[in-house]
């Protein structure tokens, strides 16, 4: 089995935001030369997550919303007694989770017609990484 692992570096100018990786995970996949296998990838922060949708603006804000009435940016979590702010972007991490298994068929990743993969950062403006690993033959 031949692997690529490779490392991206985000500090995002907003403490909430979503970056598109579709196309530099493809080109990873291409530049690992392996026709059949999978890739991981994964956020390696647990205030971000990684998950695969439709890249359409309007379910974009229907998706902050949501993780907004699931885990809102303000309350007095616990969390913040040890003097964090972030309660809420280690919640949102949970709801969204921190990483994508994609399939690689015939040298490219295999998702469906109106699938792509993001990086969700929900407590940004720092220096975070994530992990793409490419696995296979």
């Amino acid at each position: 089995m031949k692997t690529l692992t490779e490392y991206l570096w985000f500090e995002t100018k907003s403490r909430r935001e979503l970056v598109r990786l579709t196309d530099t995970v493809a080109g990873l996949v291409r530049k690992s030369g392996i026709q059949e296998g999978m890739v991981l990838v994964s956020a390696m922060h647990i205030t971000a997550g990684v998950f695969v949708n439709d890249d359409e603006s309007g379910l974009h804000e229907d998706i902050w919303e949501w993780l907004q009435e699931l885990a809102p940016h303000g309350p007095d979590y616990r969390h913040h007694r040890t003097g964090e702010d972030n309660g809420d972007a280690h919640l949102k991490s949970l709801l969204v989770h921190h990483q994508v298994i994609i399939p690689v068929t015939a040298g490219k990743m295999d998702l469906g017609p109106w699938q792509q993969v993001f990086y969700a950062e929900f407590d940004g403006q720092r220096r975070k990484r994530v992990i793409i690993k490419v696995m296979g033959e």
